[in-house]
């Protein structure tokens, strides 16, 4: 990986700033150990350990493009445009944990029920991207915000089964079957919207070492955030929909040190791409004084068997600097794409951990970007829960006049590409009472582009309540 003239002089001057104040912070290492501590030896029963919570999601967000662009969408059978898309979604879950049995292994069972309720069935969009016109050669699906119909109107209601999966548990490891959720930086469930995703298959998380776990899994379907039906995966920016029959994952996360925590992955997208993926964080000093904490993450991504998206070859990386004084967090972050094609992840995942993945993922071709932001936990000053935070950020250099040819055929309009992102959003989160840990979230965003960067420019605005209930 190469770093930047940029990044390499950020992190001097963080690092020179962080030995200045950093003394408390414990930078002791912390060996590798056989837990001797067995979750399954603690299992209550499958009955006498069962469970049903759930949430409620309030998720509305009202967009606007700017500078002549148009969503399309179906209505009464004849395309129509706007340069407005309002979506109002109530998301429902209730899932159902039975306990682990006793005895050596343990099995358990886990089901949960989503169903969404469209509170708004205004214009809803057939295109979205590059001002809500569908890119050169780009096939879209209807509308990434609840369900509808042939891109049209919205479905008043729906449901469906978003996790059912059984669990077998030895001692500290657990074997998942079925569908699920699972936490990685290649696959991870994503849940920006009124209900999340999940992912069909099997998964092993082990953590029979102190401070060393293991994951392993293969997944053959994902359940959109927006479908009642399942569907195989595909990547999030090719310009057609080409779908893969298996995704196999494994990873390892370490924490060397108190204060330095590690993770090492590796997928492959069967026919696609494998990928590899390192991330870091690091904390040093006292945020009482001043404390540094910094982030790590780097991909690197290559095609792989028939390479149905042609060929691909992409190391992309970001890397921040927070600093913390009692309230307020200041963050700098460098991201860097090197490549003539899109940084590209899995559709219907959070797969991109990388630092100014924001409305816009700023992941165009050969693209560095530069952001930073504020934070400020009111929790200083006597209100507990309340948190607000501005950034900015910017993408240059976007260039894709380079590629070969494949699946991103539209980056070859990109040369010299250019955008910016602002936003500023505030966070409550109840801290008592029957509410208790019900957060309301509401956020602004301005993304502004040059003519062909993908993204377009746009106005949202968001406001999203999120409920946690128990039944028993």
């Amino acid at each position: 990986m190469k770093l930047s003239s940029t990044a390499i002089l950020a992190l001097a001057i963080s690092s020179v700033t962080a030995t200045a104040y950093a003394e408390t912070q414990s930078q002791a290492f912390t060996p590798v150990t056989v837990n001797e501590k067995s979750a399954q030896s603690e299992a209550t029963g499958f009955v006498e350990g069962q469970s049903i919570s759930g949430t409620t999601r309030n998720w509305y967000a009202n967009e606007q493009l700017q500078r002549g662009g148009k969503f399309r969408y179906q209505k009464d059978g004849a395309l129509e445009t706007t340069d407005r898309r309002i979506n109002w979604v109530q998301g429902t879950i209730v899932k159902y944990n039975s306990g682990f049995t006793e005895g050596t292994v343990g099995f358990s069972t886990e089901v949960a029920a989503y169903n969404a309720i469209a509170l708004d069935r205004d214009r809803k969009d057939l295109a979205s991207g590059n001002g809500g016109a569908p890119e050169p050669g780009r096939v879209r699906p209807g509308n990434n915000r609840t369900l509808t119909e042939n891109g049209g109107d919205a479905v008043d209601q729906w449901s469906k089964i978003g996790l059912a999966n059984v669990k077998a548990r030895v001692s500290n490891t657990t074997l998942t079957a079925g569908r699920m959720n699972f936490s990685s930086p290649m696959v991870d469930v994503i849940g920006n919207r009124a209900l999340p995703s999940s992912f069909e298959g099997v998964a092993i998380h082990s953590e029979e070492l102190n401070n060393l776990a293991f994951d392993l899994a293969t997944f053959d379907r994902n359940s959109p955030r927006t479908e009642e039906s399942q569907r195989k995966f595909r990547s999030e920016y090719a310009d057609e929909i080409i779908e893969i029959d298996r995704v196999n994952t494994a990873g390892i996360t370490y924490q060397p040190f108190a204060s330095l925590t590690t993770s090492l992955w590796g997928t492959q997208a069967e026919d696609m791409w494998n990928q590899y993926y390192f991330g870091a964080t690091h904390v040093l000093g006292d945020s009482s004084v001043l404390s540094l904490t910094t982030g790590l993450n780097y991909y690197k991504t290559v095609d792989e068997g028939k390479a149905v998206l042609g060929d691909i070859d992409n190391d992309t990386y970001s890397l921040s600097f927070g600093l913390t004084h009692q309230a307020h967090t200041l963050t700098f972050s460098y991201q860097e794409v090197n490549g003539d094609e899109y940084f590209d992840y899995l559709h219907e995942t959070n797969g991109i951990y990388l630092a100014n993945s924001l409305l816009s993922d700023f992941n165009g071709p050969n693209e560095k970007s530069f952001q930073v932001a504020y934070g400020l936990n009111m929790a200083e000053y006597g209100v507990p829960g309340l948190k607000f935070n501005i950034y900015q950020a910017r993408g240059w250099g976007i260039d894709g006049t380079h590629y070969k040819g494949g699946a991103y055929d539209s980056v070859k309009t990109m040369d010299g590409e250019h955008h910016y992102e602002y936003g500023i959003g505030a966070t409550y989160a109840v801290q008592s009472g029957p509410l208790k840990a019900t957060t309301i979230r509401g956020t602004y965003t301005a993304h502004r582009a040059s003519e062909n960067q993908a993204d377009g420019s746009i106005n949202e605005f968001r406001l999203v309540t999120t409920i946690p209930f128990n039944i028993l």
